[in-house]
C-alpha cells in the first residue's frame, strides 16, 4: 500500500492524490468507485490515504490509484 495526499478533488467524482515522498510532479489520478467504505463526497482535499496503484487501463504509460480504503484515510494537521 502506498500513503499520499488528496491535492484536488473534482465535482464530477474524481482527484488527484500526491504520493508520500514524491516531487509533487507525479500526481495519480483516482476515480470515486475506488472509495471503499465510503462516498466520494466524504473525502477533503489535504487528507491523507492510503491505497493501491496499477496501471491506467486507458494509457499505460500512467499509473493511477485505486482501492482506496476508508479506513485508513485520516485528515491532514493544517
Amino acid at each position: 500500500m502506498t500513503t499520499g495526499t488528496i491535492r484536488s478533488l473534482r465535482d464530477k467524482g474524481f482527484g488527484f492524490i500526491a504520493p508520500d515522498g514524491g516531487n509533487g510532479q507525479n500526481e495519480l489520478f483516482f476515480h470515486g468507485s475506488a472509495i471503499i467504505g465510503t462516498t466520494f463526497d466524504e473525502l477533503r482535499e489535504g487528507q491523507q490515504l492510503s491505497f493501491d496503484v496499477e496501471p491506467d487501463p486507458r494509457d499505460s504509460s500512467r499509473s493511477r490509484a485505486v482501492a482506496i480504503p476508508w479506513a485508513s484515510s485520516r485528515w491532514c494537521a493544517a
